[in-house]
């Protein structure tokens, strides 16, 4: 039981940080202005681990390297710490076991980008209904704008009615079909690589 609280409140914790770097980094890469209530929230939790990152990781082409790198060492780690938490042991494997769990965490940082992704489409379709007007809506357009462009040339407006936001969330549910499978396949090589 303890280990389930600790595996729990682990798992809780690291998830809340990689999410918030992902959004950092995707902020940066989508130049979403950070001079709002959420965009300064961002800043001010990982700031911890950002900024002794960039003083040895230097950004790449637009990229910020060293907030998505921190953010996948950290759900590396937080796979790690799961594991450990299970009882696991690396044994004679580490090097493999090591490639395995950092595979898996690039995996998951794909996965939880498109959650980021769909949760900003969500919140710019309520928006939409409820408060067209919405500050936040600023914050949520220069996200989604980029993958809903090529969608709405392909997708007309029905009856004055744009339907390209819930294609694009149909979209992405079915990308991460096949992430779910990569995961449980790279999830399967980590046990094979410690048998």
């Amino acid at each position: 039981m303890f280990a389930q609280i600790t595996q729990f409140l682990v798992e809780t914790l690291t998830g809340f940080f990689v999410f918030l770097l992902l959004a950092r980094f995707h902020f940066q890469w989508l130049r979403v202005s950070f001079r709002n209530q959420i965009g300064e929230f961002v800043i001010v939790c990982t700031n911890w681990l950002v900024r002794p990152a960039r003083r040895v990781i230097p950004p790449l082409g637009g990229f910020d390297l060293a907030t998505g790198i921190a953010a996948w060492l950290l759900q590396a780690v937080a796979l790690w710490a799961a594991l450990a938490l299970r009882g696991w042991d690396a044994g004679a494997s580490v090097g493999a076991a090591i490639a395995v769990l950092a595979g898996l965490a690039i995996v998951d940082l794909l996965r939880f980008s498109l959650y980021l992704l769909m949760f900003a489409i969500f919140v710019q379709i309520v928006l939409s209904w409820v408060s067209p007007q919405a500050p936040a809506g600023a914050l949520f357009e220069p996200i989604t704008r980029p993958f809903l462009r090529p969608v709405r040339r392909v997708v007309p407006l029905i009856a004055n009615i744009d339907l390209s936001p819930l294609v694009l969330l149909v979209l992405l549910q079915v990308l991460l079909i096949p992430l779910a499978h990569l995961r449980a396949g790279v999830g399967a090589a980590l046990l094979g690589a410690l048998s």
